[in-house]
């Protein structure tokens, strides 16, 4: 397949997490046949039953390309015009891995060794599958991770740090409030705290963000709340150690703060001769904690149509990303 039937191909299976098997098994077959006539060894790496991440390697790694073959719901299928493709998962990441395995097919019939792919899942919810790859390291000096960065070389993306927030009161006739205790005005009191925060900010990721994501509680009306809930989703520039210690102060004597995932933000490596950027997004990176190499994030499409009912990735930076990828790969192994 060329590299925008492969996109569509990809696309076209539905590997809304955690239901990456039937991609698993789609790029499996095709790397294998990659591999068959070309000298290269292709495994499914069981993450748990019916998930696996797929490592096609050409001689031991030196250089990992890798990304995720889980998307977001809802799944909805390709089309194409005559400037991009679209669907779910094209820019984030199906047009990405197949520039990967062009890019990789084209290296590898000329003859070049010390490269592999590695397609992980779950990158979506808790990147399982780049946790179990990192049990599980092949000796990789460098990892080119793929997301949407418009084919710029990113020098650093944000950390994740996530949080439910829960209140407890005790539930009265809203006639007689006295005689209850709102488990709402108490979440909205800690979140009143918690958007007082001051907010890190690093010269190169910017500043920290805070998003609050949802609220839910109550019962009626006319009930007093007994329970209310909401989850927060902060963006970090660096540890988190200040923010994590702050939201554990505001939520003190209101409501338990229960950490939910926590990723730090990271700094990236930059190799000359490539644009660069700054995303503020969270990647696999950090679940591989170096075990597969010194990381570098770029990939094609852009992060704004990720997640979206417009998500599609530009034909055109498919085909230079191949270009982009086989050069940054020469560049690293000659390293």
């Amino acid at each position: 397949m060329d590299p925008f039937q492969l996109t569509r191909a990809l696309v076209d299976i539905d590997s809304v997490t955690p239901n990456e098997e039937k991609v698993g098994l789609f790029l499996f077959d095709y790397l294998n046949t990659i591999a068959a006539r070309t000298g290269g060894h292709v495994e499914r790496i069981e993450v748990e039953p019916h998930r696996y991440n797929v490592l096609a390697q050409w001689g031991d790694p030196v250089v990992t390309l890798s990304t995720h073959i889980d998307t977001v719901p809802p799944f909805f299928s390709s089309r194409e015009d005559s400037e991009f493709i679209w669907g779910r998962g094209a820019c984030d990441t199906k047009g990405i891995i197949a520039a990967m395995i062009h890019a990789v097919e084209a290296l590898v019939v000329e003859g070049l060794r010390g490269v592999a792919l590695l397609f992980v899942v779950g990158e979506e919810r808790n990147s399982a599958g780049a946790y179990a790859a990192a049990k599980i390291p092949r000796g990789s000096r460098y990892l080119i991770n793929g997301e949407p960065t418009e084919n710029k070389l990113a020098l650093g993306s944000k950390g994740a740090l996530r949080y439910e927030i829960i209140a407890q009161g005790r539930m009265a006739h809203s006639a007689y409030p006295h005689l209850g205790e709102s488990a709402t005005e108490k979440l909205l009191d800690a979140l009143q705290r918690i958007r007082g925060i001051p907010m890190p900010s690093d010269s190169i990721l910017g500043a920290s963000t805070l998003n609050i994501g949802t609220i839910q509680g109550g019962r009626a009306p006319n009930v007093i709340p007994d329970h209310a809930r909401a989850e927060l989703f902060f963006r970090l520039v660096d540890s988190g150690d200040s923010i994590r210690a702050a939201v554990a102060e505001a939520a003190r004597g209101l409501a338990e703060a229960k950490e939910v995932l926590y990723i730090p933000a990271v700094h990236l490596g930059s190799v000359d001769g490539l644009e660069t950027t700054v995303v503020s997004y969270t990647t696999d990176i950090p679940a591989f904690n170096g075990v597969w190499g010194k990381p570098f994030l770029l990939g094609p499409g852009s992060i704004h149509f990720a997640h979206t009912d417009e998500e599609r990735i530009p034909k055109a930076e498919i085909l230079q990303a191949i270009g982009i990828y086989q050069k940054l790969v020469r560049q690293l192994l000659q390293q």
